[in-house]
């Protein structure tokens, strides 16, 4: 566990702490030696870096999720959620999955160039490409660089399906594309509501859309016919798992139809920045909360195993599971299923390309 940055230097930031990532040779700690008052330290402003990726399209070969394909706009995720799991990517760059991943962000701005190549590809089949999978592809800074709206144009004109999951409520600047990629069955978008508490979703999301506004983009998604759905995760026992009916409740009132879960995850670094976190914030329920998390993972912190790691094991996670079942038949939820099409697909020819002689 990292030793806490003072208060000042990471406001509006999820993590407490900036430790070094598991690969780097040497581990750097802050402390107060007395020479150097922490006042002095600059806070930690948002840096963008350009990534040079030659390929945008990320395969995956796991049986538990539904998609063999993803991509990723921006690394690094200034929304500042705790509990990502995507942080620990951020040791593969030699940087901290503390507060270095919501702080120093990437961006690959040919992502779009590079999809269109990719879709272009001799015997590329298409199926369904998630994105938002790892990082939020509607984070702060894509105001500024309008990646995510690109992407879209690319997948809209070559009739390609995807699927994005967000917390933002920025997905509704995109409602013109993603409506009329609605009409060809080309697009479904999930929305993660993991509470409708105010207070609780700012220091466990500081940058993140409040929970109305997400509910509101729910609403405005479903009136121009985008098929939706309320991913209530993670859900966290003792923190927000009371909240799973009345998120539901407020989900279908927006006109969600469908909604799906996921237990809180703990790979790697995010177990530490997250027990950091929650004795800083809830110290009164720490111990309780993870002897309910070890009574889901098999008596670990966490456990990877392909068909448990999103629903864990073990009574607590049982009844986490049939709560959220019987609150779903309850409101009509996931009576229905949404399957996005391929038939529309034709691969975009990339303007340096020759025509064709016939």
């Amino acid at each position: 566990m990292g030793t806490a940055v003072e208060r000042e230097r990471r406001r509006g930031r999820g993590a407490l702490s900036n430790a070094s990532g598991r690969y780097e040779p040497l581990a750097r700690i802050a402390f107060d030696d007395g020479w150097q008052r922490s006042d002095h330290l600059p806070p930690f402003e948002t840096t963008v870096t350009t990534d040079s990726t030659r390929k945008i399209i990320t395969r995956n070969d796991s049986p538990d999720i539904g998609f063999d394909r993803s991509i990723n706009p921006y690394r690094g995720c200034e929304h500042g959620c705790v509990y990502c799991f995507a942080r620990p990517t951020h040791a593969y760059l030699g940087l901290s999955p503390g507060l270095d991943f919501e702080s120093k962000l990437f961006v690959k701005p040919n992502a779009p160039e590079l999809l269109e190549r990719e879709l272009s590809a001799p015997g590329y089949a298409p199926k369904i490409i998630a994105i938002g999978a790892n990082t939020d592809p509607y984070q702060p800074i894509e105001r500024r660089y309008e990646i995510m709206r690109r992407v879209l144009e690319v997948l809209d004109r070559a009739g390609h399906p995807v699927g994005i999951v967000t917390k933002s409520a920025l997905v509704l600047r995109d409602l013109d594309i993603l409506a009329r990629m609605a009409r060809r069955g080309l697009v479904k978008v999930a929305i993660s509501l993991t509470t409708l508490d105010p207070k609780l979703a700012r220091t466990m999301e500081p940058r993140a859309a409040t929970p109305p506004r997400r509910l509101e983009a729910l609403r405005q998604l479903a009136k121009a016919g985008v098929p939706g759905t309320v991913m209530v995760a993670p859900i966290i026992p003792a923190l927000n798992d009371a909240e799973i009916e009345r998120i539901l409740d407020a989900a279908a009132a927006a006109g969600v139809r469908h909604a799906r879960y996921a237990l809180l995850r703990l790979p790697l670094e995010v177990r530490d920045l997250f027990r950091e976190w929650l004795m800083a914030n809830f110290p009164d329920r720490y111990r309780h909360v993870f002897k309910l998390i070890r009574d889901m993972r098999g008596g670990k912190d966490y456990d990877s195993t392909f068909g448990a790691r999103m629903t864990g094991t073990g009574p607590v996670a049982w009844m986490i599971g049939r709560r959220f079942e019987l609150a779903c038949t309850r409101l009509g939820l996931n009576t229905s299923t949404f399957k996005t099409t391929a038939q529309h697909f034709r691969p975009p020819r990339p303007a340096a390309q020759q025509l064709s002689l016939f």
